[in-house]
């Protein structure tokens, strides 16, 4: 049964104070009197190697040259050109030769189709409604959504009034749900609440349609002589879709806070999507629930805020952070300490939280620096 799987090896070294089992019991600092940190290194994500250091200091606290840095920005901070004009292009935020982050603030409905040729688009609705009309049949999206456009699938986008805001990852690889091992077919979301479109009979009445295309980077227009979604029928497995992460199902450890690779919704290439959503806090005493100090040394984590709390205070909707690989990251020291203090009074985390691992180094837009 476990023939090609990939197996782990049960052979580890525990060297010096230590904790009995990994963010569980952690064994006080002989220097200052106070737990010691919980500093975890790995390779792969979480997929590969690791070692568990136990500091006696928080190893965030640095300061740092050149580029090599955690960053943030707020995405109500960052105007884009779709804000004002309804012509206009998403902002770009982070790219590598895998994937590039987009956010789009779009106020008003696209005058045109639109159909990229470089790759697929997963776009999280952070903000706003409306609908993707696309030539599969129109796919209604509100806040909390996933819409998946798969490459060269020509769509518009048709905003309800007000601002759509929305957070876009663009990969060359094709996207895809991993392989979720031992968990069946309806774990971690049934594929019955994906939203998948039918087809609506359209009329041409317009003399031509414009289609902006993105082809190798660069932008052109084709004009149709008709409907572009004149399509009354479709079948096989490839198609654009919408999800919601209310109807995600979380994986949890009542005994270990379970790593963001446990969470993933879609992967490609060098990239992997993933959701860290409400759910019941760890209930056995001793365990660490607020993440640990990390270093993750294959891939650079980017982070979006879309809402919810953690112990009892709101977290910033709308914060996008970045941190490379190799850094040190994580919540502040104070956090871990609340958690373990108020163990009673928080019963939950209410975290909406979404991820994006990228295994090559990204680059920041110049909008971004500075």
């Amino acid at each position: 049964m476990l023939q090609g799987m990939n197996m782990r090896t049960l052979i580890q070294h525990s060297k010096g104070k230590t904790s009995r089992q990994a963010h569980r019991d952690l064994p006080d600092s002989s220097s200052n009197g106070t737990l010691l940190k919980d500093d975890e290194l790995t390779r792969h994500g979480f997929d590969g190697r690791e070692a568990v250091l136990y500091r006696s200091n928080d190893p965030t606290v640095f300061r740092t040259e050149g580029r090599f840095k955690s960053t943030s920005a707020v995405l109500t901070d960052i105007k884009t050109d779709d804000l004002t004009d309804a012509r206009g292009a998403a902002q770009r935020l982070y790219y590598n030769a895998d994937a590039t982050i987009w956010l789009s603030r779009r106020s008003e409905p696209m005058p045109f189709y639109r159909r990229n040729v470089d790759g697929d688009e997963c776009w999280f609705v952070h903000r706003g409604a409306g609908t993707v009309e696309t030539e599969f049949g129109p796919i209604s999206y509100e806040q909390g959504d996933y819409v998946v456009l798969p490459k060269a699938v020509t769509h518009r986008w048709v905003v309800d009034p007000g601002e759509t805001t929305l957070f876009g990852i663009e990969t060359v690889g094709e996207l895809r749900a991993p392989t979720y091992v031992g968990l069946g077919r309806h774990a971690p979301f049934d594929p019955d609440v994906v939203r998948v479109p039918e087809p609506v009979p359209v009329t041409s009445d317009q003399h031509e349609y414009e289609i902006g295309v993105k082809y190798d980077g660069e932008y052109s227009s084709i004009y149709a002589a008709s409907h572009p979604c004149d399509v009354e029928g479709w079948k096989g497995d490839y198609f654009p879709f919408a999800f919601n992460i209310r109807d995600w199902n979380v994986i949890m450890s009542d005994s270990l806070h379970l790593p963001p690779s446990m969470h993933c919704f879609l992967v490609a290439e060098g990239i992997n999507i993933i959701n860290l959503l409400p759910r019941p806090f760890e209930s056995v005493q001793g365990v660490e629930r607020i993440p640990w100090f990390h270093r993750n040394a294959d891939y650079d984590e980017i982070a979006l805020i879309h809402g919810g709390k953690s112990l009892g205070r709101p977290l910033k909707a709308g914060l996008v952070s970045h941190d490379p690989q190799g850094i040190h990251h994580g919540f502040p020291d104070r956090a871990r300490i609340k958690s373990r203090r108020e163990w009673e009074q928080h019963p939950r985390i209410e975290w909406e939280i979404i991820m994006v691992e990228a295994s090559r180094p990204l680059k920041l837009d110049p909008v971004l620096q500075g």
